[in-house]
């Protein structure tokens, strides 16, 4: 979906397919006429935005084989489907039973990623539509903390260098411009803006129009960021807004409460990490998982809960549980309802539908394909409230 902002250029919107166990071409490709094409039906449009995640292998399958890759273009192009950018956070096994960690290897000290992205970055540039010359790809946020020191930070700079002149060297060939952004995470050596803005313009930092950040606003809520102060604070930091995520995170008012901690509990599950935060006078707490901040004693009850569990936008969720929508309001009146847009790329990114507890989870594609399509409904309607013009 494409719309226009007051100051005539186009912000583009699409959901992520990361919601999707798709490790291979084949599943990929499957994806698209299972969910992607019928979401593009439902809001009544001739094209659609996805924002592709492409698993190692599928990469694989694409850089190794010319013909494939057109077969991919070929069915977005048939489909209905546009391409600008790509989710290129998780490496593989996202739509395993158990995740984890795991989503955080192999990390920016690790050749690994490297070559990942950069194959994904020259994907991108033969998939971008013929009118668009600039693309984007999300990436972790260097490494998850533990053990991070400062030789390993030392690598992990050193290859988003490496990254940014292939970057250079891809748009010299192509005339398409692919720039990657650091997403911000609970429990990462990248967790806030500040870390970010402190990581990105230091010594040894990549350059600024090849790299800068990703705005999850899920994880900008978690961390209890206020975006009138954070994202602000990136533009005086000379840093881009590379793309931004539309998710709203898990809010517990009042953890005290038995009626509270047994609703959060049946948010905590096997498959993904959910980062839990809480402010106090002595600075933020944390836990690594939902289910470690409700081991009592673990975290402070006093003050509000939050947990990195992306829910769906469009559903509210039953009392005594709330999302961080009024986050996302704030964070897309910053990130665009500005005289100029801070980013041009957004993307929805709620992976977490069959991780919801059980009376929430969709239970056939339809249903998926129906709440997906909800969630752009309502990710359009916040972004015409600020001005924005849907485009045909």
């Amino acid at each position: 979906m494409r719309f226009r902002h007051p100051d005539g250029s186009t912000v583009h919107l699409s959901y992520c397919t990361n919601v999707h166990a798709a490790e291979d071409l084949d599943g990929v490709l499957a994806q698209l006429g299972a969910y992607a094409e019928p979401v593009r039906r439902r809001l009544h449009r001739d094209r659609l935005g996805i924002g592709l995640w492409l698993a190692r292998d599928a990469a694989h399958d694409l850089t190794s084989d010319p013909a494939a890759l057109r077969r991919l273009r070929g069915e977005l192009d048939a489909r209905g489907l546009e391409v600008v950018t790509l989710n290129g956070f998780p490496y593989q096994g996202f739509g395993d039973e158990y995740v984890k960690y795991r989503v955080y290897r192999p990390d920016w000290t690790e050749p690994d990623r490297l070559e990942h992205t950069a194959d994904l970055a020259r994907l991108l540039a033969a998939l971008l539509p013929d009118d668009i010359t600039e693309g984007t790809v999300s990436t972790l946020p260097l490494a998850w903390r533990t053990g991070f020191d400062a030789e390993r930070r030392r690598t992990a700079l050193d290859a988003l260098c490496a990254l940014a002149r292939q970057l250079d060297a891809l748009e010299e060939l192509t005339g398409r411009s692919i720039r990657v952004g650091l997403e911000p995470e609970p429990g990462c050596t990248v967790e806030t803006t500040a870390d970010a803005i402190e990581a990105l313009t230091g010594e040894g930092a990549p350059p600024a129009h090849r790299i800068g950040v990703c705005v999850d606003t899920c994880h900008l809520a978690t961390s209890f960021e206020d975006p009138e102060q954070a994202l602000p604070a990136l533009g005086r930091a000379g840093l881009p807004v590379v793309k931004a995520q539309l998710s709203a995170a898990l809010h517990a008012e009042e953890p005290h409460r038995p009626d509270v901690r047994a609703a959060l509990a049946e948010f905590a599950e096997p498959r993904f990490l959910h980062q839990t935060r809480v402010r106090t006078g002595a600075g933020p707490r944390a836990t690594d998982d939902l289910d470690e901040a409700l081991t009592s004693g673990a975290l402070p009850t006093e003050a509000p809960w939050r947990a990195h569990f992306h829910v769906p936008l469009h559903a509210p969720l039953s009392p005594p549980l709330t999302a961080t929508v009024d986050e996302l309001r704030a964070s897309l009146g910053q990130l665009v309802g500005g005289d100029t847009p801070l980013t041009h790329h957004l993307e929805v990114e709620t992976y977490t539908w069959q991780a919801l507890p059980a009376g929430l989870r969709p239970r056939t594609r339809a249903q998926l394909a129906d709440g997906i399509a909800a969630e752009l409904g309502v990710a359009r309607d916040l972004l015409t409230d600020l001005g924005l013009k849907e485009l045909p």
